[in-house]
């Protein structure tokens, strides 16, 4: 990966939970509140509102490796609603969820693997990021969507950190279910 010349870690907010659209099928209609990146190129966060999601998608389109945590199953299908692009066949990925659930047969939380790896985990959840947006759409208050913005930069700050560590380790650490402390090898 050292010849890699954009390497962009992307998370996204949603607006909508999966119960408001009728379950995970519907992906597609839970609408984007805020879209985060992070590029190696540019050294930069960049951050997108559903206003500016084509600048996003094309940013994921032109990067040479994408890296999220669960974006090919999750992120992906709620940006297809947006775009032309076929996300996943169109952008180079590394989905670490997916990745480490091929190696462990059972899914990870990014925050399990942070809190394990890292010493620091999540600072909220996607739960939070709703209320916060619905507090906007009430109140047309900026700083919920700042809220949601901060927490979104959080997530992709802990992807890139937990990619950098399994590049630098050739592992990464985790709680198991018995709450121990495991680790499994990856070749990032």
């Amino acid at each position: 990966m050292a010849n890699m010349k954009d390497i962009v870690y992307f998370d996204l907010e949603t607006q909508k939970s999966f119960s408001a659209v009728g379950g995970s099928k519907h992906k597609d209609k839970m609408g984007m509140s805020v879209g985060v990146t992070y590029s190696t190129m540019t050294g930069k966060y960049h951050v997108y509102d559903e206003e500016h999601v084509d600048d996003l998608v094309n940013q994921l389109v032109a990067a040479d490796l994408v890296v999220g945590y669960n974006h090919i199953q999750f992120d992906y299908p709620v940006l297809q609603a947006y775009t032309i692009y076929d996300l996943a066949s169109q952008t180079l990925n590394l989905d670490m969820m997916l990745d480490l659930q091929d190696k462990l047969d059972f899914r990870l939380k990014l925050d399990s693997i942070a809190t394990s790896s890292l010493g620091t985990g999540k600072t909220a959840d996607g739960l939070d990021a709703l209320r916060w947006w619905n507090q906007y759409q009430k109140t047309k208050d900026e700083s919920f969507m700042m809220k949601i913005a901060e927490y979104c930069c959080y997530d992709v700050k802990v992807t890139k950190c937990v990619h950098e560590y399994g590049i630098e380790h050739g592992l990464v650490h985790y709680e198991d279910k018995g709450g121990e402390r495991a680790e499994v090898a990856v070749s990032w």
